[in-house]
């Protein structure tokens, strides 16, 4: 039985997982800045309690996302965000203590879509994290799983096991390379980042690959740091589509019109797939597994892959 991202569907996935083409972090502390992140068509922000908020501003950060949450509970949806709103991710501590795991239990409650989990390092921290949120789902009397679970990929470790992060729990999602210039994942691996990102595309493949395996639901990359390089962003980001990822995550409001542009299919996309469905369809009532479409042949394979894709639109634009 495959899974919705055509992966082996895990044990106990029940959840589903819209496709999400931009995720834009937040600063905790900067709660006011929510109004800005939708205005820019971000198809979810990330409210950061991590690395984004300094150490004594921690605490009033945590009650400033947990009365954010609270404040919109009466018109989430129970999977977090319904089709053309914009999904709530919280960005926690890494969950090394109770301190850590009563943050955790703070944010834990509708309309919450997923936790991203950072300095994820072995499978055994993705069914710890996965623990704890299905208490705190039932607590709070959510369903079973309903809160997507991002773990972060930023050391040599968890990078080797991509797959078997990915495989640690149903609630697993949106999992894959975030890589960026200096940072965790830089220091972690040694590499020496550049705009062309040459040096980060083996690494960025063989996590596409690990995440599409496990059955994790599109796979996300990043991150394009120089906010004024729109032309940059936009090369990356086709390149992080090509290899097969769904969507990136974001730093800037102004990057969220580009990522979103890139990682959706354009008119001339959706038209060609549904001439080529129809081609197909054309050739099987006449008895033929295959026909010559625009110069390529093509067959039931590549009439899934642009039903697919036209399913995926739909789906966005309801």
């Amino acid at each position: 039985m495959s899974s919705e991202s055509g992966g082996p569907a895990r044990h106990g996935e029940t959840a589903h997982r819209p496709p999400l083409r931009s995720m834009l972090f937040v600063p905790g502390t900067r709660t006011e800045w929510l109004p800005k992140a939708e205005a820019s068509g971000a198809d979810a922000v990330i409210l950061d309690l991590e690395d984004a908020v300094a150490v004594q501003e921690k605490q009033a950060a945590r009650a400033r996302v947990r009365e954010l949450l609270l404040s919109r509970t009466e018109s989430a949806q129970p999977e977090g965000a319904s089709p053309g709103d914009m999904a709530l991710f919280v960005r926690v501590n890494p969950l090394d203590g109770w301190n850590a795991a009563e943050e955790l239990r703070a944010v834990a409650t509708p309309p919450l879509a997923g936790v991203v989990l950072p300095k994820v390092s072995s499978p055994e921290d993705v069914r710890f994290a996965d623990r704890l949120l299905s208490w705190c789902e039932h607590e709070q009397g959510m369903p079973p799983g309903s809160i997507a679970l991002v773990p972060l990929l930023e050391t040599a470790a968890a990078l080797r096991d991509a797959y078997g992060i990915g495989w640690a729990a149903s609630r697993v999602a949106y999992l894959g390379a975030v890589t960026a210039p200096g940072g965790d994942v830089e220091r972690a691996v040694g590499y020496r980042w550049s705009p062309e990102g040459t040096e980060t595309l083996a690494l960025r493949s063989r996590v596409l690959l690990d995440a599409r395996a496990s059955g994790a639901a599109h796979p996300v990359a990043g991150l394009w740091t120089h906010i004024r390089d729109l032309t940059g962003l936009r090369r990356f980001a086709e390149e992080n589509r090509s290899l097969g990822y769904a969507g990136m995550v974001a730093v800037h409001p102004s990057h969220v019109p580009v990522i979103n542009e890139v990682f959706s299919p354009g008119p001339d996309e959706l038209a060609r797939c549904a001439r080529l469905i129809e081609a197909v369809r054309d050739a099987q009532s006449r008895g033929a597994g295959a026909v010559t479409f625009e110069g390529q042949m093509v067959d039931e394979a590549m009439a899934a892959t642009a039903r697919e894709v036209l399913e995926l639109h739909r789906r966005r634009n309801a």
